[in-house]
């Protein structure tokens, strides 16, 4: 009997646990630990923090999910892991591991820009439950007398963007509906060399869709932007120009987990973890890894330093192939597989919205291209993300983690795939070489 434990209840700790136990014979073990009791559809959080849907819409009670599935729970913080030992402690328990598969999110590096984040600064953020509930008590207070400007935007070194224009957008639209829109100016400020660069470049339409519409909608557009300091009142860019603001919204740059930093070469030195094209450790042979934690190159050179966007649906096609190549290695399963990386990504703006797709987000090496890449906008997009989440919290209480017909919806509709079969030979080829 081998037990394998997952890291992580998140989008894609669950959905990866779901499909390990489906996978895997019974007499194999399935653990999921998390320090969280929810789990948080984190797309969700923006809608939360404008007061268009309470957190509760968003969430799942993480344990009564896990038990009627077979999957063992350890609610807890972990303190350390041993991969030469395969042992991993929560509090004061330590317990032993065959495969571990860490879905571990990022820390917030808000430390890296005095002024910023809701805890010790002075903007908001919509990356936790917690920050959101913070971030919405502040936006009422705002709109009580929106007399001061909106800033919204993101820090040096993040790497998604598709929540800030939702951020900025979704609050102009939110403020055109109380009345309140032309006591206010917005302001987008991005290190991206354009909006609809989404850390990814090189989508079909996406610059033209989003640029038209931030200026259709009267967001002034800052690129190419590096914020350098943060004070009450003000946002402070390296080259002088200076922001006031009454309510902001800086997205902040991701490191990872700080517990795995601490793990001698496990990370590299900001804690993402390098993986073959299985999406295991190179050097530990036990140790799989996906979504953010996960260190992916940026192919795309920038002015400003941008990361790689990892989104939801990236971060569920690792947690197939991981689960998939565990699967294999206990024989449970024929062939290896590794994620595409091909990105869906439905952006809603209040009336409309943009989709953007990137088959796959990292280029080809060789060639230096995708097999496709565009944005289209429209009412449906909107519609489409309200379905899909309904969609997404009814298979994580149903415990189906990726199902054959959302595969199947995927490529028939968008020609999206998630996995795909790997080459033999191929198995220890390194991503982030």
């Amino acid at each position: 009997m081998a037990n394998v434990i997952v890291v992580g209840g998140g989008l894609g700790g669950l959905p990866t646990a779901y499909e390990i136990r489906h996978l895997l014979p019974k007499e194999h073990r399935v653990t999921l630990i998390s320090e969280h009791e929810q789990f948080t559809f984190i797309p969700g959080l923006i809608r939360v923090a404008l007061d268009l849907n309470p957190l509760e819409e968003m969430q799942l009670e993480i344990e009564p999910l896990l038990r009627e599935r077979g999957i063992d729970w350890i609610h807890g913080r972990v303190t350390h892991i041993d991969p030469n030992q395969q042992t991993i402690s929560v509090g004061g328990q330590t317990m032993d591991y065959d495969y571990i598969a860490l879905a571990t999110g990022a820390s917030l590096a808000f430390d890296l820009l005095p002024g910023l984040g809701p805890d010790t600064g002075y903007t908001q953020s919509v990356c936790t439950p917690d920050h959101a509930l913070h971030a919405r008590e502040e936006w009422l207070k705002y709109l009580e007398n929106p007399q001061n400007p909106l800033v919204v935007g993101a820090m040096p070194g993040a790497g998604c963007f598709g929540p800030a224009y939702e951020f900025a957008l979704m609050a102009d639209w939110e403020m055109r509906r109380r009345g309140v829109r032309d006591q206010v100016s917005i302001t987008y400020i991005t290190p991206e060399p354009y909006p609809g660069h989404l850390g990814v470049g090189g989508v079909k339409n996406a610059e033209k869709l989003t640029v038209n519409l931030m200026k259709k909608r009267g967001v002034q557009v800052i690129d190419n932007a590096e914020i350098s300091a943060i004070d009450s009142e003000t946002i402070t860019l390296a080259d002088g120009q200076q922001f006031p603001f009454g309510y902001s919204m800086i997205l902040p740059k991701f490191r990872g987990s700080n517990f795995l930093q601490n793990v001698p070469g496990l990370t590299d030195e900001t804690g993402f973890i390098p993986v073959t094209s299985t999406y295991r450790h190179p050097k530990y042979e036990s140790v799989y890894a996906l979504g953010v934690s996960v260190k992916l190159k940026q192919p795309d050179k920038t002015q400003v330093p941008i990361g790689l966007p990892k989104s939801g649906e990236m971060t569920e096609a690792m947690g197939i192939a991981v689960a998939h190549n565990i699967a294999h290695e206990l024989g449970a399963f024929k062939k290896r597989c590794k994620p595409t990386l091909e990105a869906l990504c439905f952006a809603e703006f209040g009336d409309t919205g943009i989709a953007y797709v990137a088959i796959p987000v990292v280029p080809d090496p060789a060639t230096g291209k995708r097999r496709n890449a565009y944005a289209v906008q429209g009412r449906w997009v909107v519609w489409v993300k309200a379905a899909f989440e309904r969609y997404f919290m009814l298979k994580m209480k149903m415990g189906w983690g990726v199902p054959w017909f959302e595969k199947l919806g995927l490529r028939m509709l968008f020609q999206v795939y998630l996995t795909e079969p790997l080459s033999p030979g191929t198995e220890q080829e390194l991503l982030s070489a």
